[in-house]
């Protein structure tokens, strides 16, 4: 299980603004779903209700959080908006560039292009635009106006990366970077399209929705980043990459059990025989897989061998459980590091 820094960015995302173990289901209403890009490529979200409470998550935050996000959320706390206690709920949206002017229906061929992946997401909690704007002000932060919102920039604004971050209103906040940022608005005032439009995403959106504390769904582009980073060794048998470039979806859940974290995965194939076969795959390659570990990685050679694969339809189930102690000792060994 090689965590790079792309394999499900949700997860990163998580440890951005506080998770994973919350004490149930969290689903996210249509009106803030809608403001996101019609070419999000990933949709994520997550409930924040038992934040940080795991003995665990602090190591695992150093591991997975990268360091551009650490100093975003520092900025944030900085001027009053403190994650830990303000945001009850964020969602998420992941668009890569080669997509950024295209619709839901581009080609199901290649991999997003990670190095223009850019980032917008929505933090619901109880803020004080007032006072933060105030803060922004004396700090004399760049900023820029759109239909009225202020938008404060995080570093020079100038970068194609920089963060910007402004308050829809005093339980709305929106993160990202600018571009993605002036979108949102627009769709909110119906001058562009939003997700809800995405005829490929939003109903497996909807699937998803409510169904796990932390939840995410991929596009097919991402969906093959995810497979060929979450197991690798499955990219090397014979006709493999025709499989997965036939793959529609991926639907990620998770959950606290009370002791430690269970995660669910639906790989949504292009047929039933893709599916069994896909299955199969899995299988073979996560035993690869735990006899690679069994010697330097006891530990996430025991959680491979935890792991079920089976097929079911035209879709892939895979489930896992961690427990605090497994958890615990796979963040000691970097099972999480970010490889850049």
């Amino acid at each position: 299980m090689h965590i790079r820094r792309n394999v499900l960015m949700s997860f990163s995302l998580l440890a951005f603004l506080v998770l994973p173990g919350t004490a149930s289901a969290g689903g996210v209403g249509n009106d803030i779903i809608a403001l996101f890009p019609k070419d999000t490529g990933e949709f994520g979200y997550a409930s924040l209700q038992k934040a940080r409470s795991l003995p665990w998550f602090p190591k695992l935050q150093e591991q997975i959080l990268p360091e551009r996000l650490r100093q975003f959320e520092q900025f944030l706390a900085s001027a009053g908006v403190d994650p830990n206690t303000q945001v009850n709920e964020v969602a998420w949206g992941l668009v890569a560039a080669h997509s950024s002017n295209s619709t839901a229906s581009a080609p199901a061929t290649g991999a997003p292009a990670v190095a223009g992946e850019q980032i917008v997401g929505v933090a619901l909690g109880s803020f004080q635009p007032d006072s933060a704007a105030q803060y922004f002000k004396a700090q004399k932060l760049p900023t820029f106006k759109s239909h009225g919102f202020t938008l404060y920039a995080f570093g020079s604004g100038a970068g194609p990366g920089d963060l910007f971050f402004f308050f829809l209103d005093s339980n709305t906040a929106a993160f990202g970077q600018r571009s993605l940022l002036e979108n949102l608005i627009a769709i909110r005032y119906g001058e562009e399209e939003g997700l809800l439009r995405n005829d490929r995403l939003f109903p497996l959106i909807n699937e998803a929705n409510g169904s796990g504390a932390v939840w995410a769904v991929l596009d097919p582009s991402y969906t093959r980043l995810a497979i060929g980073q979450l197991a690798p060794e499955v990219q090397a048998f014979p006709d493999a990459q025709k499989l997965i470039s036939r793959m529609q979806s991926l639907i990620i859940t998770m959950d606290s059990s009370g002791s430690g974290v269970d995660g669910h995965f639906q790989a949504v194939c292009g047929s039933t025989d893709d599916a069994n076969t896909l299955g199969q795959l899995l299988q073979a390659g996560f035993l690869y897989e735990k006899y690679q570990e069994s010697q330097k990685n006891p530990d996430l050679a025991q959680l491979l061998d935890q792991i079920q694969v089976a097929p079911a339809g035209d879709r892939v189930d895979l489930r896992m459980s961690l427990t605090d102690e497994q958890m615990s000792s796979l963040i000691r060994t970097n099972t999480f590091l970010l490889k850049m």
